[in-house]
């Protein structure tokens, strides 16, 4: 009889840009508190993204999972926001399973070009005009928050709104360098069509990360 040999369980890593406890200021769960998980990578391209130094993901530390989930731990609320770059770049399984072994709720925030992977309770998809996102994410997304960046980006939005599930939450959100412009223009759309409703980013008015 052969002795079977001993194969350590090799914890995952994740390339991490940085995780932060904050509150959460855009879309559904606006105002609560949660503990960001920012990983890097992303070959999306928004020329507007406010995190480009996510983008490669050779500039940032590869850290352990459970190491991760050690410093989310130590925040007192028991929301998770799994965010990038496009974190769906990676496999998110560990992850999941890790936070919510610690009593996490797992928010994620998606362009949905990526398969999804990991035990997620809730999705947020933001599709980008620069890649196109898979199919996928119509059925399962919880919420479709689409960027307001120019006028023509009210009909990419309302091209997926067509497509979701019948449950999904729909927001336009301003870009945040045109919101001068693009703010007013959302306001009457909603009053226009009130299955949307208006995300802010709050917590920029409130000079939080």
């Amino acid at each position: 009889m052969k002795t079977a040999i001993y194969q350590p369980v090799i914890s995952q890593e994740l390339p991490l840009m940085e995780a932060f406890y904050t509150i959460q200021g855009e879309g559904y769960h606006q105002g609560r508190a949660a503990y960001f998980i920012r990983l890097a990578g992303c070959d999306v391209g928004c020329v507007w993204c406010d995190v480009k130094e996510s983008w490669d993901v050779n500039t940032h530390p590869i850290v352990k999972v459970e190491d991760i989930v050690r410093e989310a731990a130590q925040s007192p609320a028991r929301l998770a926001v799994i965010t990038g770059g496009e974190p769906l770049m990676h496999d998110l399984t560990e992850l999941c399973e890790q936070l919510h072994n610690q009593g996490f709720e797992i928010n994620i925030e998606t362009s949905g070009a990526y398969p999804l992977s990991g035990d997620l309770d809730w999705i947020c998809f933001s599709p980008k005009k620069f890649k196109k996102p898979l199919p996928e994410f119509y059925a399962v997304a919880h919420e479709l928050k689409v960027i307001v960046y120019h006028p023509s980006d009210f009909v990419f939005a309302e091209s997926f709104a067509a497509q979701m599930n019948p449950d999904c939450k729909l927001y336009l959100q301003p870009e945040w360098g045109k919101s001068d412009n693009m703010l007013p223009l959302i306001i009457e759309y909603v009053k226009n069509n009130p299955q949307w409703r208006v995300s802010l980013q709050v917590h920029k008015y409130m000079n939080i990360p």
